[in-house]
């Protein structure tokens, strides 16, 4: 059995957040030692990896936890994994979206500062909105 500390190092999950995923029942709760330590087996360091790859690829906690039960599913579970592996794409994209129309306004106002004038043009835009 592993301590917390060293699964945390295993996985590559902080400590803190290995704690707030069982309280949150996001995995399961950890094995304990008769002095009330954390232990935890291969399987549920396997499954800490899990949930922090599909956080890193910005999946909720919720179609995180989704996604880890349907790995445990039979092979018929890749539509609904598909399903939900799109839903995110589109997000993300509708995201980087915004984030390019950001870009542009501010790349906007920026470039009005830059002609020298002794008033701030960027400052009366942000105060007209």
């Amino acid at each position: 059995m592993i301590a917390i500390g060293e699964a945390s190092r295993l996985s590559g999950v902080s400590i803190e957040t290995i704690r707030y995923y069982e309280r949150e029942g996001i995995i399961s709760k950890a094995g304990r030692t008769p002095s009330g330590r954390r232990t935890y087996s291969d399987a549920e360091i396997s499954e800490l990896r899990f949930i922090k790859r599909c956080r890193e690829l910005g999946f909720s906690i919720n179609d995180a936890v989704a996604l880890r039960q349907l790995a445990d599913a039979p092979s018929d579970a890749c539509e609904t994994v598909e399903q939900l592996g799109r839903k995110h794409l589109l997000d993300v994209q509708a995201k980087l979206a915004e984030l390019r129309q950001l870009e542009s306004a501010l790349a906007e106002l920026v470039e009005n500062c830059a002609k020298g004038q002794s008033d701030c043009p960027m400052l009366d835009a942000l105060r007209a909105r």
